[in-house]
């Protein structure tokens, strides 16, 4: 799935493994912000959906260095950490993707979040990944 990540630790990328990742974005002031988050993996990207107007999306969009830690559901010790760039952000597809990430989940068809609330997919390049077992 991603170049410079260990064997053992691409479990936690996988749909399947339903693994929760904390991104830390950069506040203004250059303070850490973090929040947990739903994430798929496509094209050796990290993809975050979240809400127009939210903290991180503003952070997102100011300032693109962004750093993940993905820990497994079972293991919290077994844990991945990514640091990467937003590469870029879209509109497009953001509602059919909260809806998959609903389903990845929760075991939803639709994410239940207001109806006319905007969403934003962040694409997220990866420059490395290490981990713990």
């Amino acid at each position: 799935m991603f170049e410079g990540v260990a064997e053992k630790d691409q479990d936690l990328l996988k749909d399947e493994t339903r693994a929760y990742a904390y991104l830390a974005t950069v506040m203004k002031d250059g303070s850490p912000q973090l929040t947990p988050v739903w994430f798929d993996v496509a094209g050796g990207l990290m993809r975050v959906n979240t809400a127009e107007g939210r903290t991180k999306c503003r952070n997102m969009k100011k300032r693109d260095r962004v750093a993940l830690v993905i820990a497994d559901p079972h293991d919290p010790f077994h844990y991945l950490q990514i640091r990467g760039r937003v590469e870029s952000w879209t509109h497009e597809g953001a509602r059919a993707h909260i809806d998959g990430l609903a389903n990845k989940y929760l075991g939803k068809r639709v994410y239940d979040g207001p109806p006319d609330e905007q969403r934003v997919i962040f694409l997220i390049r990866p420059d490395g990944g290490r981990g713990r077992p």
